[in-house]
C-alpha cells in the first residue's frame, strides 16, 4: 500500500471516529438531559429500556423512524424539508477543525487529532457556524404557521444580536495568541498559568452566556418557548425531521463546549503535564468539555427564562459594549506588549 493511500485510509478512519463520537454523545446527552433534570427535581428519570434506561436514546431513534411524517397544508416543501438539514449540518462541519488531541501514530502514519488542521480555523469556526440560523428562519416560515413563523423571527433577532459577542470574544483570545489556527491557540496554553481563562476572564464569561443563546438554550429558548408558541420553529415538524433539529441542537452544544474548552482552558493540555500521553490529553478535553455539558444543563433546570426585551436588552447594551471595550483594552494591551497573564 503506498503512503498516500495509507494516509487517506487514516484520515478517513480518524474522520469516522470524531462525527461517530460526535453523533454518539449527541444521543447520549438526550438521555443525561432527562437524568440530569429528574436528578435535580427529585424525580427517577427514564429506567424503563435496558439498566437505569441506558437504552432510552435507540428507544427514542426507533419511535422517530415509525412515526408518521406530515407536511402542513400550504407549506414550502423544499424548504420545510431542507431546513432540519441546514440547521444541524453547521455544528458537524464546526467540528472538522477542533483539535481533540495532539499526534498519535496509527497505522505507521503520524496524524492529529483533528479532521483537519486550517491556518484560519477560528474564522471558519465563525463562518460555518453562523449559517445556523438560516435553518431555524427558513423551518418557521416554511411552515405555514404563525407559531413556528415567531419562533423563526425570535431566533434571527436573538442568534444575531449574541453572535457579535461571540465572535468579538474569540478575537479577544486571537489578539492574544497571535493567531487564527486552533491548534496553535492550544499550543499556546501547555501549562495551567498559560490558559486563556486567566488572560481574558470577561471573554471566557462572554463567550459562555454568548453561547447558551446561539444554541438556542434555556435562559435564552425563546426560538421555541413551549409556554407562548406551543414549540415555536419546529412546532409543524414530525418524525425524523423533528428529530434532526434536536440533533442540531446537541450537536452545536458539544461543538460550544469543545471550543470553549479550547479556547479558554487548553484544550488537550493536562495541567502540570505537558508533555503528557496522547490518550490522557484525549481524556482531559473529554472531562473539560464534559463539565460545559453538564453547565448546559445544570443552567437550563436552574434559572427562569428572561422577557424577550430584557434578552435584547443584555445582547446590545451590556454584552456588546462589554466586548468592544474589552478587545480594545487587549488589542491595546498587545499593541504595547504587555503580558496579559
Amino acid at each position: 500500500m503506498s503512503p498516500a493511500v495509507r494516509e487517506v485510509l487514516v484520515w478517513f478512519v480518524k474522520a469516522s471516529l470524531i462525527y461517530g463520537g460526535l453523533l454518539g454523545t449527541a444521543a447520549v446527552m438526550t438521555l443525561a438531559e432527562r437524568k440530569v433534570s429528574a436528578w435535580m427535581q427529585y424525580r427517577i428519570g427514564p429506567n424503563r429500556v435496558g439498566p437505569w434506561g441506558l437504552l432510552q436514546p435507540i428507544a427514542d431513534l426507533i419511535k422517530f423512524l415509525c412515526k408518521e411524517e406530515m407536511i402542513p397544508d400550504g407549506a414550502n416543501r423544499l424548504l420545510f424539508r431542507a431546513a432540519p438539514l441546514l440547521a444541524a449540518m453547521p455544528a458537524m462541519l464546526t467540528v472538522a477543525v477542533i483539535p481533540f488531541g495532539g499526534a498519535v501514530k496509527i497505522g505507521g502514519v503520524t496524524t492529529n487529532l483533528s479532521v483537519t488542521d486550517l491556518d484560519i480555523g477560528a474564522l471558519y469556526v465563525l463562518a460555518i457556524g453562523g449559517l445556523g440560523v438560516y435553518g431555524v428562519i427558513l423551518g418557521g416560515w416554511s411552515s405555514n404557521s404563525k407559531y413556528s413563523l415567531l419562533g423563526g423571527l425570535r431566533a434571527s433577532a436573538q442568534m444575531v444580536s449574541y453572535e457579535l459577542s461571540l465572535i468579538l470574544a474569540i478575537l479577544a483570545v486571537v489578539a492574544v495568541s497571535g493567531s487564527l489556527d486552533l491548534r496553535a491557540i492550544v499550543e499556546g496554553q501547555r501549562t495551567l498559568g498559560e490558559w486563556n481563562v486567566f488572560a481574558q476572564p470577561l471573554a471566557f464569561l462572554l463567550f459562555t452566556i454568548a453561547s447558551f443563546a446561539e444554541t438556542n438554550r434555556h435562559p435564552f429558548d425563546f426560538a421555541e418557548c413551549e409556554p407562548e408558541l406551543v414549540g415555536g420553529f419546529h412546532t409543524e415538524y414530525s418524525s425524523m425531521r423533528f428529530a434532526l433539529f434536536f440533533l442540531g441542537e446537541y450537536c452545536a452544544m458539544i461543538v460550544m463546549a469543545s471550543l470553549n474548552t479550547t479556547l479558554f482552558f487548553g484544550g488537550p493540555s493536562v495541567p502540570f503535564a505537558p508533555e503528557a500521553h496522547w490518550a490522557l490529553g484525549l481524556a482531559a478535553f473529554a472531562l473539560k468539555t464534559a463539565f460545559f455539558l453538564f453547565l448546559f444543563l445544570w443552567v437550563r433546570w436552574t434559572l427562569p427564562r428572561f422577557r424577550f426585551d430584557q434578552l435584547m436588552k443584555l445582547g446590545w447594551k451590556v454584552m456588546l459594549p462589554a466586548a468592544l471595550a474589552n478587545l480594545f483594552l487587549t488589542g491595546g494591551a498587545v499593541a504595547l506588549g504587555v503580558d496579559l497573564w
